[in-house]
């Protein structure tokens, strides 16, 4: 099998040789070249055409920020993982890096650095797996015509073969929905703000939203959301009182869970399928308060969290989507819900809100 490449780039040399160690850790990747700066990277990039790059969001000379502007406005477009350091400073700069065309990011090992190591290199090799899979994924598949929506009664969303698809699922006139669930993870960011950004004021009904990120970085990106939103946007506080026609976004590194006392409870309990906040702990707690008067969502991101709680929204009675393969940067999440049989509506990305909102309003 060809080996997957992938250059590094950091102005620490220790980093530099401790991320390409945890790279090739992996034996099917290896590390064709190491770069202390954005402005060698730009220089080089061509002549190795990596699979992926692992950025570092500040350095000295052109740092991640500028070196991803540069790369965007020269053409240049490749997989990008940005290493950034977990404080205010480094949450803003790395959220505007994924605005500006890269994936997902990871946490710089920092303080105990045999610790931390051990800590950030499941998450980065897993990453690297993922995003390298789908693009490989995606230059070998055959285009879908997708002029509107799929139910999962009589499609699968990874057949290559064209396909007439189905209009999108009814609900009936009657449908009362009470609060709106979604769950992302890599990827997640720019779709998120995709579909929230569409909603409108006067949804109706809360929004809750859990986004794999660590600590400080949700609190960063709720304020980002909360001025391009109609609906106003904040992360979510122990004992918070829901209201409608508020997104509440979980906090880094807690579980967030509806509670029958029309509040927001946080925890730390135990991470569920190694994260959280876990989407599948919001899902099963919005359940028992709302029942079947939920609309969920499962957007890009690795692993299975959420496809639990996709079925058992779906068993109660609730209407459920996930976004369809064509649109994902990780393909992960939606396809585990999928695959439960109890996904009502399979969309691209752009179509998201507007089922959404057709579905609590009862248009």
């Amino acid at each position: 099998m060809e080996k997957i490449k992938i250059i590094v780039v950091d102005d620490s040399a220790f980093m530099r040789k401790a991320i390409s160690d945890m790279i090739e850790s992996e034996s099917n990747f290896e590390v064709v070249a190491k770069f202390r700066d954005g402005r060698e990277l730009i220089e080089k990039v061509d002549k190795y055409a990596p699979d992926l790059i692992t950025l570092d969001v500040h350095m000295r000379d052109l740092d991640g920020l500028a070196t991803l502007k540069e790369l965007k406005k020269l053409g240049k477009s490749y997989p990008i993982i940005m290493l950034s350091s977990a404080t205010t400073e480094g949450s803003e700069v790395t959220l505007e890096c994924l605005d500006n065309g890269a994936i997902s990011f990871i946490t710089k090992p920092s303080g105990a650095i045999s610790l931390d190591i051990a800590k950030v290199q499941y998450n980065l090799i897993e990453q690297i797996k993922s995003i390298t899979s789908n693009v490989r994924s995606r230059k070998r598949s055959i285009s879908i015509d997708s002029p509107k929506a799929y139910t999962t009664n009589n499609l699968s969303p990874e057949r290559n073969t064209k396909v007439i698809l189905n209009s999108p699922v009814s609900v009936p006139k009657n449908k009362k929905i009470d609060a709106v669930v979604i769950g992302a993870s890599t990827g997640g960011p720019k779709a998120l703000q995709e579909v929230l950004t569409k909603l409108p004021a006067n949804l109706g009904v809360p929004v809750f939203v859990v986004q794999h990120m660590p600590e400080g970085f949700t609190k960063v990106f709720s304020e980002r959301l909360d001025k391009i939103c109609n609906m106003k946007v904040i992360e979510a506080a122990e004992g918070m009182k829901i209201s409608n026609d508020t997104i509440y976004i979980a906090k880094g590194g807690q579980h967030m869970t509806v509670g029958s006392n029309n509040t927001i409870h946080l925890n730390e309990e135990p991470p569920i399928w190694g994260v959280r906040p876990a989407v599948d702990k919001l899902f099963n707690s919005a359940i028992k308060v709302y029942r079947g008067n939920l609309v969920s969502a499962i957007l890009t991101g690795m692993g299975r969290d959420g496809a639990d709680g996709t079925a058992n929204i779906k068993d109660y009675g609730g209407i459920t989507i996930s976004e369809d393969k064509s649109t994902c940067t990780i393909y992960g999440m939606p396809k585990a819900a999928f695959e439960t049989g109890k996904v009502d509506l399979v969309v691209p990305l752009n179509e998201i809100a507007h089922n959404i909102i057709r579905i609590v309003k009862g248009v």
